[in-house]
């Protein structure tokens, strides 16, 4: 418990850091303040505990989990910025093939899916981004996706319709209303959010056959107009279907 507690504390320091030493760099950039002028210090401190995790070596498994639980806690502490900071990070842990089929042993398909229904339109968009990153050329991380109803959603995204979902927690909401959210309304996918479900519903069905056929048979009941056999393994033919989904959320409002 001590061991999950200080990793969440170093996560939120680095992520406050990280917020700190752009906000410096942008200022000096700006003619704000010289390059060497420091802005405010991060309000999380290192401790001892939290140095030893630095020295011993975070596992990425631990990284990943303490990233999850930072993007999905209530605690209203948390900014959206830095929400999307560790969506980053693990975005980048997963770029690992290693670290993308960690993501079912540790439990956290189920958490990154709930998120494609999130009240704010950047958290959905980085659900969609990591979902993509994941399942790219990997079958294990295709077919547990393809298991948990996650092509049918992203389906539903790249059409340009919201899924259902948990509402923005507390920490999110100031930041959701003043965010530019046009195409958000009535059920409707913001055009950021719908780009980036067709990237990862791309990634989602090449070179895996079951996730192609339900992808098609969720296109065709949906008004599309697909063939009703497309080869997974022909990237011609699954061009034919997702080049027009591509076109269709770039001309969107």
């Amino acid at each position: 418990m001590n061991s999950d507690k200080n990793l969440n504390s170093l996560l939120k320091w680095s992520i406050e850091a990280q917020a700190a030493a752009k906000a410096n760099a942008e200022a000096a950039a700006d003619g704000q303040a010289p390059a060497s002028a420091p802005q405010e210090a991060p309000t999380s401190q290192l401790t001892p505990e939290m140095l030893n995790a630095i020295m011993g070596g975070p596992s990425d498994a631990e990284l990943m989990q303490a990233s999850m639980a930072h993007i999905t806690s209530s605690d209203p502490e948390i900014t959206l910025d830095s929400k999307l900071t560790a969506f980053d990070n693990l975005e980048q842990l997963i770029e690992s093939i290693d670290n993308a089929n960690m993501l079912g042993k540790l439990g956290l398909w189920t958490p990154l899916l709930e998120l494609l229904g999130h009240g704010e339109p950047q958290i959905r968009l980085m659900a969609a981004w990591v979902i993509g990153t994941a399942v790219q050329n990997n079958e294990p991380c295709q077919e547990r996706l393809l298991a948990l109803g996650g092509v049918e959603k992203l389906v539903t995204m790249a059409l340009g319709q919201r899924v259902e979902g948990i509402e923005a927690r507390a920490g999110d909401q100031e930041a959701i209303e003043g965010a530019t959210t046009t195409g958000a309304e009535d059920g409707k996918e913001t055009k950021d959010v719908r780009r980036k479900a067709v990237y990862a519903l791309s990634s989602a069905v090449r070179n895996y056959q079951p996730a192609m056929d339900v992808a098609t048979k969720e296109l065709a009941g949906k008004g599309e107009s697909v063939a009703e056999k497309t080869d997974a393994m022909d990237m011609d033919a699954v061009d034919l279907i997702i080049t027009p989904l591509r076109e269709k959320a770039a001309a969107a409002a």
